[in-house]
């Protein structure tokens, strides 16, 4: 298989898995469509992908991580309907459909997100594997999609949108919390439960440095597809970005230069992968790429 066949492959183990873990639950026949309208939605799968691929390639059974790599994009689901309210980024749509808010209402769709991001942590602690190592990977996660981590990155993008005094540094600093945490903490996680395996603290730090590196890269493409994106592909409106004051790396460095440094942020994370072999080894160089070279 080609990576973009892998990919694909990866996200249907995820998405088999998506489709039934709100099911027979005990939860009210609105909230469950509410929350599979979004979870459901499609969407390339990246950071249960992240989560998966790290522990694979550190010796971990795939079926054993997929509860706790799915709780991720729970999160990221969750994250998303929210981002979308009238009181953040009031966007119409969302992967070519309209938006949880514009289907359900904006309480369902708020009740909706909050219900998936505390399901997910239901899952990530459901995972087969030693109850110390899920401990420590739910708090990496935890860390990363709290205060800190990407709730605190959109607060800070709330700050910041409309102004003109931001500077590369605090940008990225943005990014890092909001965008970057989640995609950090979905290989780090990995790396974490793959400790049952023998993976140590260099393999840890490895995940984190990847996952960094290319956080970064998938904001500064986002970024650049505002511009030059095409509609159809990215399934909602281009422009969004200017339109609302925000501040982007294009607007900082230009389009020129933001290519540059996702590409460097790439083989940045392409290095971190130097002391592993194998398939997995591969597949997340491949990845780093496919960050970059994305049209969505």
């Amino acid at each position: 298989m080609n990576f973009k066949e892998e990919l694909k492959v990866y996200a249907q183990e995820v998405n088999f898995y998506l489709s039934q873990c709100v099911k027979g639950q005990g939860i009210p026949c609105d909230l469950v469509k509410a929350m599979e309208y979004s979870l459901l939605a499609g969407g390339k799968r990246i950071r249960p992908v992240l989560c998966l691929t790290w522990a694979k390639m550190l010796g971990v059974n795939l079926e054993q991580v997929l509860p706790f790599a799915c709780g991720i994009e729970l999160i990221h689901t969750y994250s998303l309907i929210h981002d979308d309210l009238p009181a953040m980024d009031n966007d119409d749509l969302r992967r070519g459909k309209p938006t949880n808010h514009k289907v359900f209402g904006e309480a369902l769709a708020i009740l909706a997100g909050d219900g998936l991001l505390t399901h997910a942590f239901s899952l990530m602690l459901s995972a087969p594997l030693p109850s110390h190592l899920i401990v420590s990977a739910t708090r990496e996660i935890a860390w990363a999609s709290g205060p800190a981590g990407m709730v605190g990155g959109q607060v800070l993008d709330m700050l910041y949108t409309g102004k003109n005094f931001l500077d590369l540094k605090e940008l990225q600093k943005m990014h890092r919390m909001k965008t970057g945490a989640l995609i950090q903490g979905s290989c780090v996680s990995g790396a974490i439960l793959a400790k049952s395996e023998g993976a140590d603290e260099d393999d840890e730090k490895m995940a984190r440095e990847y996952g960094q590196a290319i956080g970064l890269a998938f904001q500064i493409v986002d970024d650049i597809l505002d511009i030059v994106g095409d509609e159809q592909e990215l399934g909602k409106p281009i422009g969004s970005d200017q339109d609302q004051g925000k501040v982007t790396y294009p607007a900082l460095l230009g389009l020129t230069k933001s290519r540059e440094l996702a590409q460097e942020c790439a083989q940045k994370a392409k290095a971190c992968l130097d002391k592993y072999t194998g398939r997995e080894k591969d597949f997340l160089a491949e990845l780093a790429q496919y960050i970059v070279d994305r049209v969505n």
